[in-house]
């Protein structure tokens, strides 16, 4: 779910080339998550082999992070690892969600009702185990770094950005954000052109950018005011949010009262699952750790084909001619750079 803060937080429009010679630390998690709800059949069915294994994640992995490389983007994918026992409550209810999408699905499906059915498949992905662990081994076929979190993966990877190993976070949610991420980029796994869920309408999604600090400056408020914004509004960890309260509402009350703790007596009705000013603390300090090794190297070939192709029946021609793209621009980088420092 994430945090709703779109209505208040500036942005700046940009294109996916204006991040060549940058990394990017991706939530590997959301933009799996991504891949599963958009890459499917007409009905909704996700791409599977020939042994009825889910492959949706693969194909949006492989040919997305070939193409951000191929445009100088060096990406870096940081998975989650054991969430913070406060989102057991939002777990519980995305799983019941899904269910009800399933029920929903199999209806629409079992009617005729082809559009409704993928937009209710949609709502039922679920990321499985042995689906990041193959995820994992792509990425280390390809030469791209992927990082471990011990929790939460925009916790994490946010961590890196501050430390200096990544230019920018990537992720939907602006969580990254209350994690401390100096700089977001949204859209940047799902930029282009996209169908409305329900519509036969297209629009053209393009990747903005964030900086916290300009947030900060537009909104005048410190970082621990934004938190208390997306604590009224709603988070993983307290998803209702404040009912009927909204980011502006929220920015308005931080203002006006200075924090949580003295906008809250104030809010005869709010109801919180776990204790707002814990959920405060897991956002100023997370799990994180420095335990982690960030290096690009050449993609092996032979093994993604022999994985993907060999293993999951993706076509070799496509997927040679992808990784061609990626190698060309490792070796072009747009003539800003050379291999050493690619792979340094």
């Amino acid at each position: 779910m994430g945090v709703n803060l779109r209505d208040i937080v500036p942005k700046a429009i940009i294109k996916l080339e204006d991040l060549s010679g940058k990394s990017i630390a991706i939530d590997a998690y959301n933009a799996l998550y991504q891949f599963l709800a958009i890459i499917r059949q007409p009905d909704g069915t996700p791409l599977m082999d020939s042994r009825g294994r889910v492959t949706s994640h693969l194909s949006g992995l492989l040919y997305r992070t070939c193409n951000l490389v191929e445009l100088g983007i060096k990406p870096i994918y940081v998975f989650d690892g054991v969430p913070p026992a406060l989102k057991e409550a939002e777990i519980k209810r995305r799983m019941k969600a899904k269910e009800e999408a399933l029920l929903r699905y199999e209806q629409a499906v079992k009617e005729g009702r082809i559009e409704e059915a993928r937009m209710y498949a949609q709502a039922t992905s679920t990321l499985k185990d042995y689906m990041a662990e193959d995820s994992k081994r792509l990425l280390s076929l390809l030469g791209v770094p992927w990082v471990q979190a011990p929790s939460e993966g925009e916790a994490q990877a946010a961590h890196i950005v501050k430390s200096g190993n990544a230019d920018y976070c990537a992720s939907q949610d602006y969580d990254s954000l209350l994690f401390g991420a100096p700089r977001l980029v949204r859209n940047v796994t799902i930029s282009g052109r996209r169908k409305l869920p329900g519509k036969n309408v297209y629009v053209e999604i393009e990747p903005e950018t964030i900086e916290l600090e300009n947030v900060l400056k537009e909104l005048g408020v410190t970082h621990q005011q934004l938190i208390d914004i997306g604590i009224l509004v709603g988070t993983d960890y307290n998803p209702n949010g404040v009912k009927g309260l909204g980011p502006k509402t929220a920015l308005k009350l931080i203002k006006e009262y200075g924090g949580l703790e003295k906008v809250l007596p104030h809010l005869k009705d709010a109801e919180f699952p776990v204790d707002p000013l814990k959920i405060r603390e897991l956002f100023t300090n997370p799990r994180v750790t420095d335990d982690y090794k960030i290096e690009w190297c050449e993609p092996d070939i032979e093994g993604v084909v022999d994985f993907i192709c060999g293993e999951h029946d993706f076509s070799e021609d496509r997927v040679r001619k992808a990784i061609e793209r990626m190698h060309r621009g490792i070796t072009k980088f747009k003539g800003k750079t050379t291999l050493e420092r690619w792979f340094g």
